[in-house]
Order: structure tokens, then sequence, then C-alpha cells
């Protein structure tokens, strides 16, 4: 009999929790066949089964379970026969209910003229508190509103007559800890935001100009993310502490760029790293981009690939905000966030015109940030979205978006 206990998913786990069972209570299972998908506090991941044989489950759904413990056993020494491939847990199909023919058959109320009426007495209350009357349940003779009726249905007012059900469901791992760690964000950084906006419309022409040829070529689109990644890799550059974090009582400044994106996943939010954005150009930028996103979709993102990012942006666009403060992910020291691109009368030397505009905000961490080095920072992100082709191309655009 082969005991299979929970592998470590990384460094500092400790325990996960049952998300789903791919298998039940008797079935028989290959070797490597996948047989449960486990949560971390960082990402779902896959159980294969170690051996070959009839399983029996040691652990429900949503059990939170150590590394180490034991969730199933496999029986190894039995066969593979027609009766073990069939689920014997599964339940025998009932046989049909037999119709009673003498149950009664409860006819529906025939309503009349007086339905819904009310007598003198009630409809005067009602006139009083100015209550619809249709809003009242007559128990009077066929279905006339009584004083009685008029009196309780004032009482009851602000009441609800609709469904009002509720559901509990206890949160899976990862949402716990991204709630913990948002609150520790909160409540451990000297947190402040500084806005700006930007007006995308160079970075509408050039997409306009380059985007089928870009696809054609590449295979990926041509979005935004590359340039506001590119932007950002230039603004750290400019102003290190950005890019720096606390270590107790030292700053540690990084020489590389690792940007993570907050992506939505179907276990929720997860934050997957562009490791060295500075090497790549933007056909790279949207390859990993488009790779992260779709792992995440996929429940296939690892541990690795979401953890030691040295800067976050978030685009709160894509679901239609206009405006937010977003919260820091520890350790880090800042995060940029993007936001739905509206049209806005801005003024244009001297002239009023409609430019599709996007406010962007920074959150930063205020014990290492100063003031002028976020909204430097800020200010040099719309310097690179308002004039790509100097501050991220330069002067190049075909040779930019060629490599």
């Amino acid at each position: 009999m082969l005991e299979m206990k929970v592998p470590s998913p990384g460094e500092s786990i400790t325990e996960v929790e049952i998300a789903q069972w791919l298998v039940s209570n008797g079935d028989y299972v290959e070797k490597d066949q996948p047989i449960a998908e486990v949560d971390s506090d960082k990402a779902t991941l896959e159980l294969p089964a170690e051996d070959s044989g009839i399983i029996t489950l040691k652990a429900e759904e949503g059990d939170t379970v150590e590394v180490g413990q034991v969730i199933c056993l496999i029986d190894t020494d039995a066969k593979k026969t027609k009766e073990s491939l069939i689920q014997v847990h599964e339940k025998k199909q009932e046989p049909p209910k037999k119709v009673d023919t003498k149950t009664e058959v409860k006819t529906a109320e025939i309503k009349n003229y007086a339905s819904g009426t009310p007598s003198p007495a009630a409809k005067k209350i009602l006139n009083e508190k100015v209550i619809d009357a249709n809003t009242i349940m007559g128990t009077g003779k066929d279905g006339r509103i009584t004083k009685e009726d008029a009196i309780k249905g004032i009482s009851s007012m602000g009441r609800s007559r609709g469904h009002r059900g509720v559901s509990t469901k206890k949160l899976s791992v990862l949402r716990r800890k991204v709630a913990e760690r948002l609150v520790t964000s909160k409540n451990q950084t000297a947190m402040l935001t500084t806005f700006n906006e930007v007006d995308m419309s160079p970075i509408f022409s050039l997409r306009n100009e380059y985007k089928d040829s870009f696809k054609a070529r590449h295979g990926v689109g041509l979005g935004f993310m590359s340039f506001f990644t590119l932007a950002v890799v230039r603004a750290l550059k400019l102003y290190p502490d950005v890019n720096s974090m606390i270590n107790g009582q030292n700053k540690l400044t990084y020489d590389y760029y690792d940007i993570s994106i907050a992506v939505s996943g179907p276990k929720g939010l997860m934050v997957p790293v562009i490791r060295n954005a500075e090497n790549l150009t933007f056909r790279g930028v949207e390859q990993e981009v488009k790779r992260l996103a779709l792992r995440a979709r996929d429940g296939e993102i690892t541990l690795d690939e979401m953890t030691g990012g040295t800067f976050t942006i978030t685009n709160g666009g894509v679901f239609g905000s206009m405006l937010s403060t977003p919260i820091i992910n520890p350790p880090q020291s800042g995060i940029l966030g993007m936001h739905n691109i509206v049209e806005r009368p801005v003024a244009v030397n001297g002239k009023v015109e409609i430019r599709p505009v996007m406010y962007i905000a920074l959150s930063y961490d205020h014990r290492i940030i100063d003031g002028r080095e976020s909204v430097g920072f800020l200010v040099a992100v719309k310097e690179a979205i308002e004039n790509p082709k100097e501050h991220l191309m330069e002067e190049n655009v075909q040779k930019a978006l060629e490599l």
C-alpha cells in the first residue's frame, strides 16, 4: 500500500488546501495520472499519482493539509480489472417514483373584482400613509384588503418581500493569502498615491499604423502593456529608489527590472513576473505578457513565475476603472495603476481638442521614496507614453517593432 503525501510546492509553504479531487474513492488510477488540484498561497498545483492502483482518499475537498501529510492511499497490488475501472462509489440509479393518482391537485385561485381591493377603512389608512394597495396581500373575502391588512402592511414596511438567501463558502487559501498580504501592505507601509494623466494619441497612431504588420511578423498583438512596461523600465532607471525595497534597516536597490503584472485568474488575482524586462523589445514584452496571462488563466502558473518582482503594473482599465489607488505588492515599494481610456477635452496649443486620455496612478512607500522621486517617476512614464518615438524607440519605429 503506497501512502501519497503532500509534496512541498515551494520554499516557506507549510500547508495547502485540497481544491478538487480529480478522481473518486475506489477508482483505479494510472501512474502520473492527475488525481487532485491543491491550492497554495501562491498558485494552484496538480498532483500526479505516484503509482498505479486503486485509490483511497484520506482528505476532503476544502481541507487544509500540511506538507508531508498523507492525503490518499494507493493499493498497488490491485489488479486492473473491468470492475476496478468502474467508480464503486457511484450511487445506484434510483427507480422512478410511483405517481400517486390519489394526490389532490390544487387548482389555481380564481381572482375576481374584489381581489386586492381595500375596504373603505383600509383605503383611508393606505391613503394617509401613501401606500400602494398592490403591495398589500388581502386576507378578506375574495382577497379583499381589510383594515387589519392595511395596519399590518404599514408595520411591515421596510421588510423585504423577496427572496433573501445567504450562502457561505470558504475562501480559498490563495484568496486568504491575498487578503493577508493586502492588509499587511496597508498596515506596514507609509503608502501614498500620486496621479497624472496621459494623452494616448501617439500610441493610438502607432498601433493603427503598425498593429497588422506587427501581428503578422510576431504572432502577437501590439498592445498597451509593451509601451507601459518599457516606459516603467525607463522611469525606474531614472529614479532607482522606486526600484528599491526595505530590508530591516537597509535599502536594497536592484540593477535589474523584474516587472510584475497583475492578472485575473480562475482562482483570483495573480501577479506573474516579466524577468529582466530591460532586455526585452516590444515583441519580447508582448509575447511574455501573453504567455504568462494564458498560464494564469489555465491554472498552470508556477510559484517561481510569481515571485521576485521589483515593481508591479496593474491595469484596472480592462474592467472599466476610471481611477483607483492600487495597493503596493509587498515587499516592493511601488505599483503603477493603469485605467480606462476616455475621450476628454484638453487644451492643445491654446485650443480645445478631444483626445483619448488615461489617468495613471503611482502608489509608493513613502518610507523609502520621497515626493520628488514619486512625482518624477510618474512624469517620466507620461513623457515616454506621450512621445514613444523619442523615449522608447530611438526615433526608429520600424526597427523597434521589428526586433
